[in-house]
């Protein structure tokens, strides 16, 4: 299996100057695409302007692409699915795990988005050329369970986040569109994926104003992505000073200025993400998951709001 997983250079498309959609089931470019996409989101302009051109999709610059991938949204495992919102820890484990039980070495950032989709197009594209009935269904098997374990666990979201962004606006809709289609055709399991079965508990409002501090940036927490230019909006809606730093210290401080409209604001955005997350392209128990952690955290945040901290 090391040999039929050999990694390949991105391979040049062929694009029409409009974004393309994702392949139907059978498309030999089906691979192709969902590699290329992973690429987009680890290569720095102007190393991913062919892929744009090929895929129809408008060019992004540096800034543009350090602004969404680096500075406000990196695109980890770790940051989405684990306790403290952060790389490392359980969260890339257990994504590294995935790499090991595929007898391959785990790559520094093993849980980014572009080495996942990498890793999926190459199982898919070895599952095709193999000719022994059995290997191509182990990696079958493999395939169904990196996308259910390892993508549609927290994915979608990112996307969701991503699309907020003009430039990364195309890529995302194109990504997700792949994602949703690989599942149709593969199927996701009914249980929940491993991430969220062991998930941490939801905010409650009991919660102390450290451990709140600690829970609002980690979206398996509270069921949102909240980035910094999230909290800059919040700002401008609320009157509020957005002091810059960590969004935790950010966070803090608008808490100071005014808790109550800080929370109502916080409770408005898990409203949108529970309607995000509902609308997902990518059906499956991991979509419901989110949704109900989103509503729950609303509604935490709604009582907080009214309450003097």
């Amino acid at each position: 299996m090391r040999q039929a997983l050999e990694p390949r250079p991105t391979p040049r498309l062929a694009g029409d100057g409009s974004a393309r959609s994702a392949p139907a089931p059978g498309d030999p470019g089906r691979w192709e695409l969902i590699r290329a996409l992973g690429a987009l989101c680890g290569a720095p302009p102007p190393d991913g302007w062919v892929i744009c051109d090929a895929l129809g999709l408008a060019r992004w610059s540096r800034a543009e692409h350090t602004g969404v991938f680096v500075l406000d949204l990196p695109p980890h495992a770790s940051i989405h699915l684990g306790p403290e919102g952060k790389l490392g820890g359980v969260g890339a484990d257990r994504v590294a795990g995935m790499w090991r039980a595929l007898d391959l070495q785990p790559p520094a950032d093993a849980d980014h988005l572009g080495a996942l989709l990498g890793l999926y197009a190459e199982l898919g594209r070895a599952g095709d050329a193999c000719r022994r009935d059995l290997t191509r269904r182990r990696l079958e098997h493999a395939r169904v369970a990196l996308l259910a374990e390892h993508l549609a666990s927290w994915v979608p979201g990112y996307l969701a986040a991503a699309s907020t962004h003009p430039p990364a606006a195309g890529w995302a809709r194109l990504t997700a569109s792949a994602l949703a289609r690989e599942a149709d055709r593969s199927g996701l399991p009914a249980a929940l994926p491993a991430a969220l079965r062991d998930a941490p508990a939801a905010i409650a409002a009991g919660d102390g104003l450290d451990e709140l501090l600690d829970a609002l940036p980690a979206p398996v927490r509270t069921g949102f992505v909240l980035t910094h230019t999230d909290l800059v909006a919040a700002g401008r809606q609320t009157g509020l000073g957005v002091r810059r730093g960590e969004r935790r210290y950010t966070l803090r401080a608008m808490l100071e200025q005014d808790p109550a409209a800080t929370f109502a604001w916080l409770s408005d955005h898990a409203r949108r993400w529970a309607c995000l997350h509902r609308d997902s392209p990518l059906a499956g128990p991991a979509r419901d998951w989110w949704a109900q952690r989103a509503t729950l955290s609303a509604a935490v945040l709604q009582t907080l709001a009214g309450e003097p901290r």
